[in-house]
């Protein structure tokens, strides 16, 4: 009988022990990974200004592709998704106590050598099928399907879509 409820003892309280510990961090995750969050921060507030008048937030389709979508790895490849996302606030939150000017151009330059291919393909995923529109289709196959040494970026041509500061905002009306 002993040899059963010592298990026995163990496991119920590491589920007592283990389950709110679990969901506390992965509600801590859920509430932190929100574009209104990421603006809670000032450095982070002209970003965030940016993106609500970019076409990642105002186009037909009525999709909108938030902060983490590009700046952090899929949610599914978990492991990566938490360590990037402590990592990038560790950083920021670094930035915001220790620094006296945040430099928006030089952490743009930042993010564009670091944000991968991968990142737009998980929205953008359907790019060599663009019937009307031959020259970006045989643009977006150079990219999809580099020659080796030829290897570019989608940032090559889409540099300015998203953290752009206008003089007038453009917003596409959803049909």
């Amino acid at each position: 009988m002993r040899r059963v409820l010592k298990p026995l003892i163990y496991i119920v309280v590491g589920v007592v022990l283990g389950f709110p510990l679990f969901s506390l961090t992965y509600y801590t995750m859920v509430r932190t990974s929100t574009p209104g969050f990421c603006a809670s921060c000032h450095e982070i507030e002209f970003a965030y200004n940016t993106w609500r008048t970019s076409t990642h937030v105002n186009n037909s389709q009525g999709f909108v592709a938030d902060c983490m979508d590009c700046h952090l790895p899929a949610p599914q490849d978990t492991m990566n998704f938490f360590y990037a996302k402590t990592l990038h606030g560790a950083k920021d939150v670094v930035k915001h106590l220790f620094l006296t000017e945040y430099d928006h151009e030089r952490n743009r330059q930042v993010a564009y050598a670091t944000i991968k291919n991968a990142q737009c393909l998980k929205c953008h995923r359907n790019l060599i099928y663009l019937p009307y529109q031959r020259g970006a289709m045989l643009a977006h196959r150079t990219v999809l399907y580099p020659r080796p040494g030829y290897e570019k970026s989608c940032f090559d041509c889409h540099r300015n879509l998203v953290h752009n500061a206008k003089a007038y905002y453009d917003y596409k009306v959803c049909q």
